[in-house]
């Protein structure tokens, strides 16, 4: 019995990618089809970073193929390609990144910045170029947290970034000691942040993740109508009062055209390291309450573990203190679910296109 392509692309729409959360055919991740006999091999191009989740994928869909009758066999090759995806209208690209995710929260103290660096050292470990600029100039975090303390180099009119644990970073608190206060107005800190991003030599960025200050002000606003955004992630915990601050932050990206990709639950729960007791300390269901609210979707939740904080304290995150551990697969999975809701978006196609000059000969 012959098989026919047919047949193996009626299996592959059999199957419904975690992530994706719809068939690969759908997705336009199915790149190639040969059949030869009873034999078949596809290929499958992912737009978003997913290493560790590649060999799962391809065990799947190899099941799923050679349960059509007439295969013997079946090879998957998957890979992944991250291309770049639309930001708001007349805002243009910067060069070298192809697409910048803000990170918000509304409100201090829910671990917006711990999220965001464990976030973007699990989109590298997935395989993706990643980069953090720290826009919070009153109190940056990031030197701290990425184990960097030397300032920038700078060559020609560009600042070179600072590199640790295989990811490009930038912040003000290269340039300024720990405990100098930054006294400045509104004007001052829009224009530290425009420099920051668009001075800094960033190499070739698959995803450059912006580590926002809590509430929904100047740089906010400057960052909803002057850089490139392509989507925007939430962070809050479970209780109402930080809910209340991060629904003000989701609504602020939704009036600006800037889409949010999910929200991030952090300290959903905690677990005594003495005697394993679970406790909600504070609340429970809350970032899902507002995903359901809002139709977006619901990335992860994490819990409320004392490792989180010490690591990020030390200068090496979790992410990249224990790759191996529980807490590294939320974040990496929630990594993925978030690039993956970003690749189902429009893509950006102008950087490929030539610069046309029209001259008078």
């Amino acid at each position: 019995m012959s098989v026919s392509e047919q047949q193996i692309e009626s299996a592959l729409q059999g199957y419904v990618d975690e992530y994706l959360e719809q068939d690969l055919v759908a997705a336009k991740c199915v790149k190639n089809i040969a059949v030869d006999g009873d034999k078949v091999a596809v290929d499958i191009r992912l737009g978003f970073p997913a290493e560790g989740y590649q060999a799962k994928l391809a065990e799947a869909l190899k099941a799923k193929i050679e349960g059509v009758d007439g295969v013997s066999s079946a090879t998957i090759n998957v890979s992944q390609r991250i291309e770049a995806h639309t930001v708001q209208k007349g805002v243009t690209p910067i060069p070298g990144v192809k697409n910048i995710i803000a990170v918000a929260s509304g409100k201090g103290g829910v671990g917006k910045s711990t999220t965001t660096v464990n976030l973007a050292l699990a989109l590298a470990a997935e395989g993706a170029t990643v980069g953090i600029l720290d826009a919070d100039i009153y109190g940056p975090s990031q030197p701290r947290m990425m184990g960097i303390n030397k300032k920038p180099t700078q060559v020609g009119d560009k600042l070179e970034p600072l590199v640790n644990h295989g990811v490009q970073t930038m912040s003000i608190g290269y340039m300024i000691e720990e405990d100098t206060p930054m006294i400045w107005r509104g004007p001052m800190v829009t224009q530290a942040l425009e420099q920051l991003l668009n001075d800094t030599n960033w190499q070739e960025l698959d995803y450059l993740l912006i580590d926002m200050p809590p509430g929904t002000g100047d740089i906010q606003l400057t960052l909803a109508q002057k850089v490139p955004v392509s989507g925007a992630v939430i962070v809050t915990t479970p209780q109402d009062i930080a809910l209340i601050d991060a629904k003000k932050g989701l609504k602020m990206f939704e009036k600006v055209d800037v889409p949010v990709l999910g929200v991030v639950e952090n300290m959903s729960i905690h677990i005594c390291s003495n005697c394993g007791h679970e406790e909600h300390i504070f609340g429970t269901g809350g970032g899902g309450k507002m995903a359901d609210e809002f139709n977006v979707d619901m990335l992860g939740a994490l819990p409320l573990n004392i490792g989180i904080r010490e690591d990020a304290d030390i200068g090496k995150p979790t992410v990249a203190s224990d790759p191996e551990g529980q807490v590294a697969g939320i974040y990496r999975e929630v990594a993925r679910r978030m690039a993956a809701k970003l690749s189902k978006r429009q893509k950006e196609y102008s950087h490929k296109f030539p610069n046309i000059v029209i001259q008078n000969s």
